[in-house]
């Protein structure tokens, strides 16, 4: 398969590089030039959003990603070299396309490809929801690597479906400036992780938002963390005998333990 390379500080986890390395994949398989922390402070004058392992953590668990490589670039517009990696095409992304970058495609026998913004707008829908094992909600509003920790434990369970509230059951629920991001944006980066089997869009409200969901689904189990459990969804999944499992809230050991609350400050 051709070998496609990002290279790229990749630190903030946002539909807009996740977009990018989905439109990268069209073009083969993608092998991610990871830029350690010290890179990004000298390329770009500012710290990285996430630590280096962490963000490394989250872009393995992405469906278009093959490969992760951490490499320091010497410049923004020249590839670090990988042992045993030859790439064929330097995917780039349009807002940071130089000429320079071509001209170090032309010399080293790359194809260099650029991926224009418009290329990456809007989100596809979702298909037809099916029966899955396990089913998991919530609002996914900032995506962090919490929440890959959480699906990759909840995936052991067995095929899982995420919910994502509604954008009117969310703002019910947590109040005015809620959510950040809208329903279809939040749906698209949790269908990004490899862990999950399909997701969807809640179509209720209050903490059962994704009733009519579940029952379309008709999992043997709905999964929580410590901080989504409520008797509403016990006493929902005793009466349709469904198993009801809560989970710690516990980081990927090595990782700082993340929130949407604390990361968006209110």
């Amino acid at each position: 398969m051709t070998r496609v390379v990002v290279s790229a500080p990749l630190d903030r986890f946002s539909s807009g590089e996740f977009r990018f390395l989905e439109e990268a994949a069209r073009l083969g398989e993608v092998h991610v030039l990871l830029w350690p922390d010290a890179a990004i402070r000298a390329l770009t004058g500012r710290a990285p959003h996430f630590p280096e392992a962490e963000r490394r953590y989250v872009l393995e668990s992405l469906r278009p990603v093959a490969a992760v490589h951490p490499a320091a670039p010497s410049a923004a517009d020249a590839l670090p070299p990988v042992k045993d990696l030859r790439p064929e095409i330097w995917a780039v992304d349009a807002t940071h396309a130089t000429p320079t970058q071509r001209d170090y495609c032309a010399a080293h026998g790359l194809a260099c490809h650029v991926i224009p913004a418009p290329q990456r707008a809007g989100f596809a829908a979702p298909a037809p929801p099916r029966h899955t094992g396990v089913v998991v909600t919530g609002c996914y509003d900032l995506f962090h690597s919490g929440h890959v920790r959480f699906f990759e434990e909840v995936a052991a369970l067995g095929d899982l479906t995420v919910v994502v509230g509604n954008d009117a059951a969310v703002r019910q629920l947590k109040g005015a400036g809620h959510p950040l991001f809208p329903a279809a944006e939040r749906r698209y980066l949790v269908a990004s992780v490899r862990h999950i089997a399909q997701a969807l869009v809640s179509t209720g409200m209050g903490w059962l938002d994704a009733e009519p969901e579940i029952a379309t689904v008709q999992p043997a189990i709905y999964a929580v963390n410590e901080d989504g459990d409520r008797p509403e969804k016990r006493e929902f999944c005793q009466k349709h005998g469904i198993r009801y499992v809560v989970l710690r809230r516990l980081p990927k050991p090595g990782l700082p333990r993340r929130s949407s609350t604390d990361l968006r400050g209110f």
